[in-house]
């Protein structure tokens, strides 16, 4: 058992002892001085070690084992967790390229995903932050300094991320960008040459279709990665090794899984020994209905192959066009030249506002509230789903975000009718064989942001009513 005496005096000025005590113990397994299979210390002895509370050490371990650490049995000591991966060795050749179906669908109506609910956006408080900084900027944030974004804002965000999403960065590592998908096309540039049409991107598969029209408008050639319940396997990936890997490992779109430890380590460590940038796409980790959120996975990466890609547009409005990226080390003189030329900037008081409203925790309090109202939405749509649709439907868990995967029991269904038909009577679902790049299963994806949870019940009969109409088999 690893000696008490070992463990580091915990930072109490900072504050997070529970953080603390779950960084300090999976960056020591992570480095190997916590092998698999060897017993760590009882929450107790633990405890004492650090002169915590117990429910602190607690709440660490819990965390641990969440995301794979530690393992423990009912009547047994708590041991380091193995990871087992999947060697990565002959790969064949890639296949060819096979393009997503493209379908337009109509927005603004029930269960559309993607959006959030705006009706609750703190209107007073970000009006004042708002104006006292449109009155009040400084010359030097005027001027054309700070291309990639005010300095406030690059703390104000690193702040938050490194508590809630275990991020480890400094700030002239975040850049501020529009949109997500300005920081995929930003990011794409800088590893994506012109003038090497067969520069590879892995994508997961499913995946986010917006992502995958970038990735190609770059010149990116394509290779669909098969996702399952542990995320993205890269073990499945053929062909010459590729520029980057798009990935959503915290919750995947669309399918809400969120990857494995041993699947997170061995992505890592392709992406080190390839030379590969892993785009981690974190669009809606902030909210998480069944567990707390799983640390990012830019957190654990030891080598900078991740570029962290998180947005405004989902925690408070998409007409806000704030996102960011955390750029790793090497690529930042590169990424300051792009943007400069770009000239993807988003407005300085926008910026000077938001960093504002996270310093007087305004962000904080609204994400508090939002995980409380999505996570009875959500709650309310699996349950109605299941009672009115179960026969023609297998319906995720949803255990976090702000969609749900949906799955036809019938594999044969042409999911892109089906929801063509139900959105003629003021519906938004999406069909998710759409987001497949290989071999498609037929699905429905639903928003739930905007579905209030007394009215989930009404408008999952209205789909059972619409289903039992078409030749969809039970």
């Amino acid at each position: 058992m690893t000696a008490v005496a070992q463990w580091p005096a915990l930072d109490r000025i900072s504050g997070d002892l529970e953080g603390q005590v779950y960084r300090l113990m999976r960056d020591r397994i992570l480095h190997g001085q916590l092998p698999p299979g060897q017993r760590v210390p009882s929450t107790r002895v633990m405890a004492v070690s650090f002169g915590v509370a117990r429910s602190t050490v607690v709440n660490a371990y819990d965390r641990l084992k969440a995301e794979g650490y530690l393992h423990s049995t009912s009547g047994a000591a708590t041991r380091v967790a193995a990871f087992p991966t999947t060697p990565l060795s002959g790969q064949s050749a890639p296949p060819s390229p096979n393009l997503p179906r493209v379908t337009e669908f109509k927005r603004g109506g029930l269960f559309e995903p993607g959006v959030p609910d705006v009706s609750t956006f703190p209107h007073a408080a970000w009006a004042r932050c708002l104006g006292a900084r449109g009155r009040s900027l400084r010359v030097h944030d005027l001027g054309y300094s700070d291309h990639g974004g005010v300095r406030e804002l690059c703390e104000a965000i690193l702040e938050h991320i490194s508590a809630t999403r275990g991020v480890v960065a400094r700030p002239e590592q975040i850049v501020i960008v529009p949109s997500t998908g300005a920081a995929i096309g930003l990011l794409a540039s800088l590893l994506l040459q012109p003038d090497h049409p067969g520069d590879i991107a892995w994508m997961e598969d499913p995946g986010y279709a917006s992502a995958q029209a970038i990735l190609r408008m770059a010149g990116a050639s394509l290779v669909a990665v098969p996702c399952n319940a542990e995320g993205i396997d890269v073990a499945q990936g053929t062909g010459p090794s590729p520029r980057l890997i798009y990935v959503t490992p915290s919750h995947q779109y669309p399918t809400g899984v969120t990857m494995s430890l041993s699947r997170r380590l061995a992505l890592l460590e392709f992406a080190r020994a390839n030379g590969a940038i892993v785009l981690e796409d974190d669009y809606d980790s902030e909210f998480q209905y069944a567990s707390r959120p799983i640390a990012a996975l830019q957190g654990i990466d030891r080598g900078e192959v991740v570029a962290y890609i998180g947005t405004f547009s989902k925690t408070l409005a998409p007409g806000l066009r704030v996102a960011y990226a955390v750029i790793p080390s090497r690529l930042l003189a590169a990424t300051e030249a792009v943007q400069r030329l770009r000239g993807a900037v988003v407005p300085v008081h926008i910026q000077a506002a938001l960093a504002d409203f996270m310093r007087e925790g305004r962000f904080r309090a609204h994400l508090r509230q939002m995980n409380a109202i999505y996570a009875e939405r959500m709650a309310a749509t699996v349950e109605a789903l299941n009672r009115h649709c179960g026969n023609w439907l297998e319906v995720g868990a949803g255990g976090g975000g702000l969609q749900l995967a949906s799955w036809f029991r019938d594999a044969k269904i042409d999911d892109v009718a089906v929801a063509r038909a139900i959105n003629s009577n003021g519906f938004a679902v999406r069909p998710i064989s759409a987001l497949y790049l290989g071999s498609a299963r037929p699905g429905l994806l639903l928003g739930i942001a905007r579905m209030e949870a007394q009215a989930a019940d009404a408008a999952a009969a209205r789909i059972a009513r619409l289903l039992a109409t078409m030749p969809v088999n039970a």
